[in-house]
């Protein structure tokens, strides 16, 4: 099969290992930066072209957008869509689950566990909205950030309005949820493939750090997960509608609680917490689901 991988980068671990997995496999495999790629929309599926050249033959799409290219990448993702190529992820999907708010609000709506969260636009709003929330401390958010970018923890509600004012003041969109201390500073990463969690593990943040990213210090354990928090992991994909999909949890006193869902999650620290080739686990998906793509039946 001819698989497309859209990654800025092919050095980084996680291209790296899904191009090995392809080729191990069999299978024809070409890194391609997506801002490189410029398009033809028509009413014939139009086309795809890739420094001077035109994209053909292309079975399957394995997109790997980042947050900062989000608005081309899922254009070209679309695009991809538009001319009937199989996409592991659609540009629906990761546009959805790249947007926190509007993924809470989904996850909220099919009965998925979170922590309490709160929004608001008006700054006149901020004294009902701390009320609404509870007692510090409290969690800030960027709605568009990443890698615990853009995470604040307030431990009183004087920070929590100072930094709910600074983030207006820089025109930014976030959200405050409630600090789930019973969690004491761990997180568990669940890494969805075609509808089932493949491999799972544990971050714990690092002494004096509440944000639980392995770019922040954490460090990664194997864990085995219960069926409950499966389930839930499971489940919080499916709604978000991603084919390949990291969704973070976090144990709480009320139950496994749904943080985040990712639609680019890197293969680094997964694989070596738990030896599993994800890569894998993700080309042999892919191509299955390509299959299914190709005659009619996905």
């Amino acid at each position: 099969m001819k698989i497309v991988i859209l990654s800025r980068n092919p050095r980084l671990y996680s291209t790296r290992r899904l191009v090995e997995a392809a080729r191990m496999r069999g299978h024809r495999v070409r890194v391609i930066d997506p801002l490189r790629c410029y398009m033809r929309i028509s009413s014939d599926g139009g086309e795809i072209h890739y420094k001077g050249q035109v994209l053909e033959g292309v079975e399957a799409v394995i997109p790997r957008i980042g947050a900062s290219i989000t608005f081309y990448g899922t254009a070209v993702v679309r695009q991809f869509e538009l001319m009937d190529v199989f996409v592991a992820n659609t540009s629906e999907a990761i546009a959805r689950a790249r947007d926190k708010l509007r993924s809470m609000q989904l996850l909220a709506e099919q009965g998925i566990g979170m922590p309490m969260t709160v929004c608001a636009d008006s700054p006149d709003d901020t004294e009902d909205l701390l009320h609404m929330l509870g007692k510090p401390p409290h969690v800030i958010k960027l709605v568009e950030g990443t890698q615990g970018r853009g995470v604040v923890l307030a431990q009183s509600a004087s920070a929590s309005r100072s930094l709910s004012e600074a983030f207006r003041g820089l025109q930014a969109h976030f959200l405050l949820q409630e600090f789930i201390a019973e969690a004491k500073g761990a997180d568990i990463r669940a890494f969805v493939v075609g509808g089932k969690v493949v491999a799972t593990m544990k971050r714990q943040a690092r002494e004096g750090e509440f944000r639980a990213n392995l770019h922040r210090g954490a460090k990664a354990t194997q864990l085995r997960l219960t069926r409950q928090e499966r389930e839930i992991a499971e489940r919080a994909a499916a709604i978000m509608g991603l084919g390949v999909a990291g969704v973070d949890l976090l144990r709480s006193d009320r139950g496994p609680m749904v943080l985040e869902v990712n639609s680019s999650p890197g293969l680094e620290g997964i694989e070596g917490a738990t030896g599993l080739d994800v890569a894998g686990a993700i080309i042999e998906s892919v191509v299955k689901r390509a299959t299914r793509h190709q005659h009619g039946r996905d």
